[in-house]
């Protein structure tokens, strides 16, 4: 019974690694939440493995939150210093949502560009300052997904370092 059980916390390992592998994956191409992956692996392998395994899970939930909180605290931020409201925003996310099923995963980002620019360019009658937010608006969106990639490499490492220490 006990080889039943350590392959079954193998076959686990082994799931969980793909679903951090997949997660880091989809937090560079759009399509996946990589974050929210990385957290359900880690806790599917937590539930298999028990012991320690829990401060694993609880170090990537943190890792992940903290990288959320700040992801949307710079963002934010340069967005308003840029004066760009939530109106041009929320039309933005709504373009790229629709760009993301007429062109799967590169309209995400050009839906959101278009849609931006469209917005703030029905806001402002001057061409150049609507392009200006929109570029900070594509800076911001850069480096909010610059931060959550390196929340999730952080917790991709932790994790498959105590993999492998064993």
């Amino acid at each position: 019974m006990g080889e039943v059980l350590e392959g079954f916390g193998d076959t686990v390992t082994v799931v969980a690694g793909v679903g951090v592998v997949v997660g880091v994956v989809g937090t560079v191409v759009p399509v996946l939440p990589g974050g929210l992956l990385v957290a359900a692996s880690v806790l599917v392998w937590a539930l298999a493995t028990g012991g320690s395994a829990w401060w694993v899970l609880l170090a990537v939930v943190v890792l992940l939150a903290a990288g959320q909180v700040l992801e949307y605290l710079t963002a934010g931020v340069s967005l308003k210093r840029a004066g760009v409201p939530n109106r041009s925003l929320l039309l933005g996310g709504l373009a790229g949502i629709v760009g993301f099923f007429v062109v799967p995963v590169l309209g995400l980002v050009l839906g959101f560009l278009g849609g931006l620019y469209l917005a703030e360019r029905a806001r402002q009658p001057d061409a150049a300052a609507a392009w200006r937010s929109t570029r900070t608006g594509l800076r911001a969106a850069g480096v909010a997904l610059l931060i959550e990639l390196a929340a999730v490499l952080l917790s991709a490492t932790l994790w498959f370092t105590v993999v492998l220490a064993g």
